[in-house]
């Protein structure tokens, strides 16, 4: 007779730390999808259907000013789930949100999520505490954007997308990261270099690799540390 896998197997950590019987409650309603690069996942004033949780994917939620100018307000990798505002309500999304590394990702429909949140499960606290993970990071980019040179944005940015997709290799180009931290491409092709040279990162043709993390993460601000210690704690606590 076959066993029936209740437990997730995925690399995404909210789903791999809810309890059995809640993951089987969803399992039937998950669908794993590829999400391609620069796919939009949702767009300003767009309704909230489903709500991703990543695999390998990376997803980027990004602010577009009238005058075209974008900068990113949240990053969703395997820490996460995309499409948080629908647990607050919210029938529609603030800013777009856009696949910035290609990857699957388990879809859930939101109203199947909304249900076992407000039954009170082991869900409902684990996404209040992602919720205040997520916050951390809103703010903590804020204050970096503020305080801290391009090199060290540029550090920390690239130190969190490692963590969201679970590896030090990944497809970028400098246009791209200069959209996402609000600099122009010329600050981060300087600022790249200035990595590269003190044997932190390599970057060929689009392919990013963090040749030295642990050198990243001396070379980095705080902001990185801070960011880094909310998400761990998410799914870490009960």
């Amino acid at each position: 007779m076959p066993v029936t896998q209740t437990t997730p197997r995925t690399s995404n950590h909210l789903l791999a730390a809810l309890p059995a019987d809640v993951y089987q409650r969803l399992q039937p309603a998950l669908e794993l999808v590829t999400l391609a690069m620069g796919q939009p996942i949702y767009q300003v004033g767009s309704a909230i259907d489903h709500v991703y949780f990543p695999e390998q994917a990376l997803i980027s939620l990004v602010f577009q000013a009238k005058d075209g100018a974008t900068m990113e307000v949240g990053l969703v990798g395997q820490e996460g789930m995309a499409g948080l505002p629908m647990l607050l309500n919210g029938t529609s999304n603030s800013h777009d949100a856009i696949v910035q590394v290609a990857g699957k990702a388990w879809r859930l429909p939101a109203a199947v999520l909304l249900t076992e949140f407000h039954c009170g499960s082991a869900l409902h606290g684990l996404l209040l505490r992602y919720t205040q993970a997520m916050l951390t990071q809103a703010t903590q980019n804020s204050v970096c954007n503020r305080f801290h040179t391009t090199e060290e944005r540029l550090a920390r940015w690239l130190l969190l997308v490692s963590d969201g997709v679970g590896a030090d290799t990944f497809l970028l180009t400098h246009e791209f990261i200069a959209k996402m931290l609000g600099v122009r491409r010329a600050g981060v092709t300087v600022a790249a270099g200035v990595l590269d040279q003190a044997g932190l990162l390599r970057y060929h043709r689009g392919c990013m690799t963090l040749v030295d993390r642990a050198g990243l993460e001396d070379f980095t601000c705080e902001c990185y540390g801070v960011v880094h210690d909310a998400f761990a704690a998410v799914a870490s606590e009960r």
